[in-house]
């Protein structure tokens, strides 16, 4: 697998010689992104689909969804594509800026971490006030998480995806 490091993308978006393909679901892309990224979400992934006037370097929040679009790019035949090493996490750590549209969504995990985290201290305050076997709210999100974890699913986030406020919002005209 090829890996490209913030600051090597930083110099190739310089000069214009890179392409910047964001695998993240498109709620996750409107709410941020890296300047003249465009979005290919990997739940609808086509490598035919791609632009090819310049090398390809994928993009997700960590890196992991860009390693899986780059495998699938690559097994199409595509060999001068890359992903960025540690995604948009890294690039802003590197202290490169991100277009950002606060009037878009938070990102679906930040959303199941809120819920979870509620749904668990719920659990716990309601166990402790009114009945012990409240605990077991807990124990089915702790569970739930745990399962996420191992599958690399996750049901909540599943679910908050359909919601309607989680849909990415367009511009009004002006």
């Amino acid at each position: 697998m090829k890996h490209v490091k913030p600051a090597a993308l930083k110099q190739s978006l310089d000069r214009n010689e890179a392409l910047v393909i964001d695998v993240r679901e498109p709620g996750e892309f409107a709410r941020e992104h890296i300047a003249g990224a465009q979005s290919f979400p990997l739940s609808s992934f086509d490598p035919s689909r791609l632009p090819r006037d310049r090398r390809i370097v994928l993009c997700c929040q960590t890196g992991t969804r860009s390693s899986h679009a780059l495998a699938q790019l690559e097994a199409a035949g595509l060999h001068d594509v890359a992903h960025l090493d540690g995604g948009l996490s890294a690039w802003k750590a590197a202290h490169f800026t991100t277009s950002i549209d606060i009037t878009q969504p938070i990102s679906i995990m930040r959303q199941v971490q809120i819920t979870a985290g509620s749904i668990v201290l719920l659990g716990a305050v309601l166990a402790a006030l009114v009945s012990p076997w409240f605990i077991l709210l807990s124990g089915f999100v702790g569970a739930g998480l745990v399962f996420a974890g191992v599958t690399d699913t996750c049901m909540m986030a599943t679910l908050l995806a359909k919601l309607p406020y989680n849909r990415p919002r367009v511009a009004a005209a002006q």
